[in-house]
């Protein structure tokens, strides 16, 4: 009996087009999960992920195994998959080791810095002053970008990836802090301050003041505790 198997470069094809299959879903379903479309707890049924997707369920399950492996999902023998949750104690553990990193990116960047990334933050701590004191929304967004900036402009793949991967998961945690509106220009300033640290090139300053600022945020994430204000903040 002859068999017919296919050449190499169907089967280079046949894995490059999986794979991409795969990553798109994860990319899809990280959104799902941080946008809240998929909230903490919420179980994860495979049939019907793979007719949203149109996939069959062997990319479907390793786009699992990696969401699982980005700490996003969990998967428990006999029970499936469900989106993970974050309690309060884990939250703040998590918040330990950012702040860890947080002072890590300001020691690294104030080395190295350069006029243009300089630029870039003097530009979103201008745009943090111009947000309206009620849009706690807003500020909280461009919080996250200017911290990830940060962490980004060092250009170490290491930190960005382990920093990156402790935002995702802050982000499961869906309780609020007692950020005020009326605490948005203050921190604003502290943001503003953070830079003109980085500027001076001051290393030991720099990671001084990303620490209390992350440690800042845990505070207010523990006193916080059900209220339903604004997003964290730090």
């Amino acid at each position: 009996m002859n068999t017919t198997f296919p050449s190499a470069p169907e089967n280079a094809l046949a894995l490059l087009q999986s794979t991409s299959l795969t990553r798109l879903v994860v990319e899809s379903m990280e959104e799902m999960i941080l946008g809240g479309e998929l909230a903490p707890g919420s179980k994860l049924n495979e049939t019907s992920l793979a007719q949203r997707f149109g996939i069959s369920r062997g990319p479907l399950r390793e786009a699992l195994r990696m969401l699982e492996e980005s700490g996003l999902i969990r998967q428990e023998k006999n029970r499936g998959a469900q989106v993970r949750k974050i309690a309060l104690s884990e939250a703040a553990d998590i918040y330990d080791v950012r702040a860890g990193l947080d002072a890590a990116a300001g020691r690294l960047l104030a080395e190295r810095i350069t006029p243009e990334q300089l630029k870039t933050l003097r530009d979103m701590t201008a745009a943090m002053r111009e947000v309206q004191s009620g849009d706690v929304d807003r500020f909280h967004e461009l919080n996250l970008g200017f911290h990830d900036a940060i962490v980004g402009m060092t250009g170490n793949p290491v930190l960005i990836d382990q920093y990156r991967r402790l935002t995702r998961l802050l982000a499961l945690f869906r309780r609020r802090n007692l950020l005020a509106p009326m605490a948005i220009p203050h921190f604003a300033e502290e943001h503003s301050a953070i830079v003109d640290l980085l500027e001076a090139r001051n290393a030991a300053g720099a990671a001084e003041a990303l620490f209390a600022h992350a440690r800042g945020g845990r505070q207010r994430m523990l006193q916080g505790g059900e209220w339903a204000g604004a997003p964290h903040e730090g």
